[in-house]
């Protein structure tokens, strides 16, 4: 089964209390980790010992509505928290990787290949990956979907926008596919390391493949110059992202959307119908990959 996880990070003194809130939100568990290499030294007789710094992990079904799970969330704890929702793969995904995945084809091309393994096939397009702490292996369906289309794509001297980068996969791919320059973005400081670490392992020169927050002065730069937008989070974020994402493609590119639930289709292309005409481009085991054009009007 695949999850959803809202993350947030709390201080030592208030990490009970988030933990409440995330669990009357209707988290089915709540996780604590370090946040800051922090270590917890033995603690005294009676005392339970917190880092300074802690992430807290909330597990929510996939089918949750996150959008009123952090409407449920006091907004002064969540301007302090940083929240993150993102899509748990099936499985420890980055053990399973290493220790039982093999590479995977997608599309007519595109080859992904754990990055301790020989590339089966040496003169396909092979992206040499290893995930780290970030979300992208290419064994969620999201992502497979997105590959897929990417694919399918003549993205030969293209500029390439990656919304939520993650492990970089899908920026990486859209560089090995021909991409001249691929804008990375990502909310979390590890997918821009994992993003950048993937980079150099696939020989990727800095320079075709930035990576920023999305607070960034450099977004604004790329305004209206993307040939190719992909996005895949989750429903909700690419509700919400709608006008960002729409303003960073130039007219006549195209729009990738995936994270999200095959039930959670229609709303988005009502949603963006005003600006763009979405179509279900491909379904794998419940999630949806949306695609369209933007018009030159």
């Amino acid at each position: 089964m695949t999850w959803l996880q809202l993350r947030l990070q709390g201080e030592r003194e208030n990490v009970e209390a988030l933990e409440d809130l995330l669990l009357e939100a209707g988290a089915v568990a709540v996780t604590l980790e370090d946040n800051a290499d922090d270590p917890v030294l033995e603690p005294a007789p009676g005392e339970t010992p917190l880092w300074h710094q802690t992430r807290l992990t909330g597990l929510y079904p996939a089918d949750a509505d996150m959008d009123a799970v952090l409407a449920a969330l006091p907004q002064q704890v969540l301007a302090h928290c940083k929240p993150r929702v993102e899509i748990l793969e099936d499985k420890d995904w980055e053990r399973e990787w290493m220790q039982h995945y093999q590479p995977m084809r997608f599309g007519r091309r595109l080859w992904v290949c754990p990055s301790w393994l020989p590339p089966p096939e040496p003169a396909a397009v092979n992206l040499l990956l290893d995930p780290g702490l970030a979300f992208g292996t290419g064994t969620h369906p999201t992502t497979a979907l997105c590959l897929t289309e990417l694919d399918s794509l003549d993205l030969a001297g293209t500029r390439v926008i990656d919304y939520g980068c993650g492990s970089g996969i899908l920026a990486l791919a859209a560089l090995k596919l021909g991409a001249a320059e691929v804008l990375g973005v990502d909310n979390d400081p590890q997918a821009l390391s994992a993003t950048r670490d993937n980079a150099e392992r696939n020989a990727i020169d800095a320079s075709h493949l930035p990576v920023v927050l999305p607070d960034d002065a450099a977004i604004e730069h790329w305004q209206r110059r993307a040939d190719v937008v992909v996005a895949n989070i989750l429903a909700g974020p690419l509700l919400q992202l709608s006008d960002s994402l729409l303003t960073l493609l130039k007219p006549s590119g195209t729009l990738l959307l995936s994270g999200l639930l095959t039930t959670q289709a229609d709303e988005l292309i009502v949603h963006y119908r005003p600006l763009i005409a979405l179509e279900v481009a491909g379904t794998l085991d419940g999630w949806v990959c949306l695609r369209g054009a933007l018009t030159d009007g």
